[in-house]
């Protein structure tokens, strides 16, 4: 969101959608990004993407390691030059060396550009960028993916209004999307799977005490 810390924002995004080479269900294959922040959290998130060491984790010291094989790799790279061909701006990588793809950041993105339109499984994050809560909540609920979202925002209650207009089985506010806990149900709607069939209530109950939270953005009005 437009209130969001920029910095924390491409830190948390870089992870989400880096680690692990983005071969992760629950991997931030989409950031969506207000345009008051949209340049900088590009920058941002370029220039992480620079600087991410990628190669062998048996031999170096690295972020990145392979991707799964040639043919992955092969629609990986696709997807990117695609989107490039379709108009996206390569902010950062798009290149590999064997099976080792550089962390990529594709800017300028539109809803129909393959790497935004698929999924990449891969370490890809395209951005694109939008001007209202009611723009965002389309474009994210305008997908056939429904697993985990991460919303943003320096205000949780902001936050929590956008979690209710966008259908996921997960969603983390002021997080990053790859999140999963065994106490905690864990699951997707839409092509995102059937459904919290992981955890769930016998394991909440076996496992974990109860507790009522309550957030607020600010301290509630008295009378006196």
């Amino acid at each position: 969101m437009d209130d969001a810390d920029v910095a924390r924002a491409a830190s948390a995004g870089a992870w989400g959608s880096f680690l692990h080479q983005g071969q992760i269900c629950m991997t931030t294959g989409r950031h969506l990004v207000h345009e008051a922040v949209y340049d900088d959290y590009v920058a941002a998130l370029a220039e992480k993407a620079s600087h991410l060491p990628v190669g062998d984790p048996a031999t170096a010291q690295v972020a990145l390691g392979p991707v799964i094989d040639e043919r992955q790799r092969d629609k990986i790279h696709a997807l990117v030059t695609g989107t490039v061909e379709a108009g996206g701006r390569l902010a950062a990588g798009g290149r590999y060396d064997q099976l080792f793809y550089q962390p990529t950041v594709l800017a300028d993105v539109a809803p129909a550009m393959p790497a935004y339109a698929g999924e990449v499984f891969g370490p890809v994050a395209p951005v694109i960028r939008f001007g209202s809560a009611d723009d965002v909540a389309k474009l994210a609920a305008d997908s056939e993916y429904g697993l985990s979202l991460g919303i943003l925002t320096r205000d949780v209650m902001r936050g929590l209004d956008l979690a209710k207009r966008i259908p996921t089985g997960i969603v983390h506010i002021n997080e990053q999307t790859v999140d999963d806990e065994p106490n905690a149900p864990f699951g997707g709607v839409l092509a995102s799977g059937t459904g919290a069939r992981f955890g769930g209530s016998a394991n909440l109950e076996a496992f974990t005490d109860t507790r009522w939270v309550t957030v607020r953005g600010d301290i509630a009005p008295y009378p006196f």
